[in-house]
C-alpha cells in the first residue's frame, strides 16, 4: 500500500487547508485546542505534544496578539505583555525548529522585539486580494524547504469616497471589520479559502 504524504495544520480548527491538500492525495490533518469547524481529521490538543508524529509538511498559524507590529505599542502600556510576548514567541520558535521536511507559517507582519526571540523574518508577504479574495490583509510567510507562494487571481481595488484604493466593501478587510464576539479571534485569524487553494495546488506536489 502507497503511504500518503502527511500534512499538519497547526494552530487551526478550520478545514481550507486540509481539505486542499487532501484533494490533492494528502493524509491531512487540523490540531487545535478547540474542536474543528467540519469534518474530517482533527487533534484537539497542544500542538507540542504532536510535532514528532511522523509528518512530511506542516503549515502552523500561531495566536499572534503579542507578537504582531500592529499591536507592539501595548508593550510600553502594558509591561505585563512583556512576558506574554516573550511565550508567544518561544512558541513560534519551536514550531519553526520542528524536525518536520516542509514547514510553512503563517502570521501578521511581527515586531522587532519577537523577530530577536525566534531569529528568523518572514520570507514572503501576500496578500488575499492576489489569491481572488476581494479583501486587504497583509499575511507573511514562513519558509522552510516551501517555494514562495505564487499570485492565482489578482483583484482590482475599487475606489472608496475620497478616492482611496481599496478592497472589500470597507477601507480594510472584512475580517479585521468584524464585530466583537467570542468567536472574533479565531474568525479574522482564518486563512482564507484563495491563499489555502494555492498552498495545496503550488505545494500538494512536494514531500511526496
Amino acid at each position: 500500500m502507497i503511504r500518503k504524504p502527511r500534512l499538519l495544520n497547526g494552530c487551526a480548527k478550520s478545514k481550507f487547508i486540509a481539505d486542499a491538500f487532501e484533494a490533492k492525495g494528502w493524509d491531512a490533518w487540523t490540531c487545535d485546542l478547540l474542536p474543528p469547524e467540519g469534518p474530517g481529521n482533527h487533534i484537539q490538543d497542544d500542538i507540542l505534544k504532536h510535532l514528532d508524529d511522523g509528518w512530511d509538511m506542516a503549515i502552523f498559524h500561531p495566536e499572534c496578539t503579542y507578537i504582531a507590529n500592529s499591536g507592539v505599542h501595548w508593550l510600553h502600556r502594558r509591561p505585563e505583555r512583556w512576558e506574554l510576548m516573550r511565550l508567544a514567541a518561544l512558541f513560534f520558535k519551536a514550531l519553526w525548529e520542528a524536525n518536520i521536511p516542509l514547514i510553512g507559517i503563517e502570521n501578521p507582519i511581527p515586531h522587532h522585539y519577537a523577530v530577536e526571540i525566534i531569529g528568523k523574518n518572514y520570507d514572503q508577504i501576500i496578500q488575499p486580494h492576489q489569491f481572488g479574495e476581494d479583501a486587504s490583509k497583509a499575511t507573511c510567510l514562513w519558509l522552510k524547504g516551501l517555494p514562495k507562494l505564487i499570485p492565482t487571481k489578482q483583484i482590482e481595488p475599487h475606489l472608496s469616497d475620497t478616492g482611496r484604493k481599496i478592497w472589500g466593501n470597507q477601507t480594510k478587510s472584512g475580517q479585521n471589520k468584524l464585530a466583537p464576539s467570542e468567536h472574533r479571534k479565531a474568525d479574522r485569524s482564518r486563512t482564507y479559502q484563495g491563499i489555502a487553494e494555492a498552498m495545496g495546488e503550488q505545494w500538494g506536489m512536494l514531500g511526496r
